[in-house]
Order: structure tokens, then C-alpha cells, then sequence
């Protein structure tokens, strides 16, 4: 692990892998102390901002350096359901890039246990991670991928929330709803979130 300062509010924590960084976040979260105000995770850090005059930032860095990092974090987190029709577009190709079939491919994505690692690229956009494999992204991103399409690019898997430019390939669809801005919490899914497809008939 390595600690950096972000200006006189923040530290960004970099870890080693995305395991890491996941197990590494749901410990800050678990143990975090009075006068830390926020953590967001990506792929290989968490950025940690404070209130200075709460915590300062050095015994923020003695707080994340002393984190035990288990394996077990997201036992008890929330967990969601996603219904999924698997009529992606790209479902045969990927089934392919894989070297399996596609029934192989929709029983691997069923029985993956998901778990979100982090939020980017559009509100509600959830990266999950545990699947185990990588594709590709698209050579060429489509002008507009449609709200819904659950996609797959690099170790991840993303629904994308609403219309938008994309070069995941999609392998199904949902009528979930990922982001509802008039909500309290709008986000369905939140670093830390559990997710398994339950598939549903075309």
C-alpha cells in the first residue's frame, strides 16, 4: 500500500490489486473515525478526505496504515437481485472470445457471486467485480448503448443506467432501476453492494 497526500483534506490510498482495494475500502468503511467524511474507491485506490479540524492527516495515515484487511468483508452487505434477459448483442461473440458456449457463458455470469467494487463513468454505473474472467472491450464504443444492457468489458461487469456512448458488450438486459435522482439514496447499487442475476424469460 501505498499513501499519498490530496491537497490539506485527503489522502489517496493506492493498493496492489482490485481485491485489495475492495477488502481495504470495506475496512475503512467498518472502522472509520470521527472526522473522515468521505471514501471513494476505484479500481487500485480509495481517496480518503477529511475535516482538518476533526482529524488530521497524519493520524488519518496512522489510522489506514493500522486497518486490519480481511477476506470476509461483505458478508453482512446489502445485497440486490437483477432480473436479466440474456439477448445481448454481443452474447454469442463473447460466448466465443471465452472459448464456451453460450448456455456455459449465462450459467457462469448466474452463479458469479457480484459484488460492486466501485462507482464511475455515470451515475449509478456500477463496476462489478468477481467473475473471475476479462473481455475485451469493443474495438469501436457504439454511439449509444441503451438503459438497461448489462455489459461486460475487462474483469467487470456494468448495467448501464440510462442511453449513453459505451464499448462494453452487452450480453443481456434489465428493467432494473439503477439510478433514481428524486430518491434519497438514488443509487441501487453502492460499493459494497452484493449482486446476483436471477434470469427472467424473453
Amino acid at each position: 500500500m501505498k499513501i499519498m497526500p490530496y491537497g490539506d483534506r485527503a489522502v489517496l490510498a493506492e493498493f496492489e490489486d482490485l481485491e485489495s482495494t475492495i477488502a481495504a475500502y470495506a475496512s475503512m468503511e467498518d472502522s472509520k473515525p470521527s472526522g473522515v467524511l468521505g471514501l471513494v474507491p476505484a479500481a487500485r485506490t480509495v481517496l480518503v478526505s477529511v475535516d482538518p479540524e476533526r482529524i488530521g492527516l497524519r493520524a488519518l495515515v496512522d489510522w489506514i496504515n493500522s486497518l486490519e484487511v480481511g477476506t470476509a468483508a461483505y458478508a453482512d452487505s446489502k445485497e440486490v437481485t437483477i432480473p436479466i434477459r440474456y439477448d445481448g448483442a454481443d452474447l454469442e461473440e463473447v460466448a466465443k472470445i471465452l472459448d464456451r458456449s453460450t448456455d456455459s457463458l449465462i450459467d457462469w455470469h448466474l452463479k458469479t457471486d457480484w459484488v460492486c467494487a466501485f462507482i464511475g463513468f455515470a451515475p449509478g454505473f456500477a463496476y462489478l467485480a468477481g467473475g473471475g474472467l476479462s473481455v475485451p472491450r469493443l474495438e469501436t464504443s457504439r454511439p449509444e448503448v441503451p438503459r438497461g444492457s448489462v455489459a461486460l468489458a475487462g474483469e467487470f461487469c456494468g448495467i448501464y443506467p440510462r442511453n449513453s456512448p459505451g464499448g462494453w458488450r452487452i450480453i443481456g438486459t434489465t428493467e432494473a432501476e439503477l439510478w433514481d435522482g428524486e430518491l434519497e439514496s438514488p443509487a441501487l447499487i453502492t460499493p459494497r453492494t452484493r449482486v446476483k442475476f436471477e434470469a427472467v424469460s424473453r
